[in-house]
């Protein structure tokens, strides 16, 4: 088939992949089955979003390949109106899988672009997994908690928040920091009641307490490969590592509902970084 040879020309050529799954309220593959785990539900957003840009794709190509592959479904991606924009919360996580500051930057900006705003309400930081046995220290989290900050400067943030933080790392970086985090989600899997001395200290210094259910590798690196191979044949998927993953939610503040929710993923091809 056509587009499976183009596909694999293009993947092959391209370095850089940008993917944004649209709007997944109105999917309505995902309205008819129970929420899956957040893995499941992003492995299959991928594969979805690939399959659906790669069928897409015109039948001839022009001779010069891009060597950023953009993969966004126009109709399934609204950009939010000025005139809508008062009446929206736009709450961000941010996933990343490699400590680079300037990933934090290139995600809120591609975000800010995506949906149509000059600037996210909330974003949370989930830095990247540490090797097995060591411990998540202020040490990691200082350069990206300055980007973050960088960007509250500028207006990109309103407000910044940190994941999975126990109540001494949260006190160390508040201390330190110069813009204070407004929240911290705290994993429902590793404890079904918050710890005191972590709601103590959140309620002292008005840091509001939220719960989440990701787990503590948002996808794995086989995981993604796995997704983009399922998208079309014969691509050669080895080569490619997964940066970051962003997933946004917009809330109708008036009414609490969720407007739309989506995630943006960005790769990079070859070891190089």
């Amino acid at each position: 088939m056509e587009s499976h040879v183009n596909a694999k020309r293009l993947f092959n050529h391209a370095t850089t992949l940008k993917l944004h799954t649209g709007n997944l309220v109105n999917r309505s593959r995902l309205k008819k089955c129970p929420a899956s785990p957040p893995s499941e539900e992003l492995q299959d957003c991928i594969q979805g979003t690939l399959s659906e840009w790669f069928a897409a794709m015109p039948s001839s190509l022009d001779s010069e390949l891009p060597s950023v592959l953009d993969c966004t479904i126009p109709e399934n991606t609204e950009a939010i109106t000025p005139e809508e924009r008062e009446e929206l919360k736009v709450s961000v996580k941010l996933f990343l899988t490699e400590a680079h500051r300037s990933s934090i930057r290139s995600a809120v900006d591609m975000a800010c672009l995506s949906l149509g705003v000059s600037q996210l309400d909330s974003v949370i930081i989930a830095p990247p997994p540490l090797p097995e046995g060591e411990v998540q220290t202020l040490t990691h989290l200082q350069p990206l908690w300055e980007e973050l900050e960088s960007l509250v400067q500028s207006q990109k943030i309103a407000a910044i928040g940190t994941s999975d933080l126990d109540k001494t790392l949260l006190e160390q970086l508040y201390n330190w920091a110069q813009i204070k985090p407004s929240s911290n989600q705290v994993n429902l899997a590793s404890c079904c009641v918050m710890p005191p001395d972590l709601t103590a200290f959140a309620k002292e210094f008005d840091i509001q307490l939220l719960t989440h259910n990701d787990p503590k590798e948002l996808i794995s690196a086989a995981g993604f490969q796995e997704a983009v191979q399922g998208s079309s044949k014969d691509l050669q998927v080895a080569d490619w590592r997964l940066e970051w993953v962003l997933r946004y939610s917009i809330i109708v503040k008036s009414r609490g509902i969720i407007k739309a929710k989506g995630y943006i993923v960005h790769a990079k091809k070859g070891s190089d970084h």
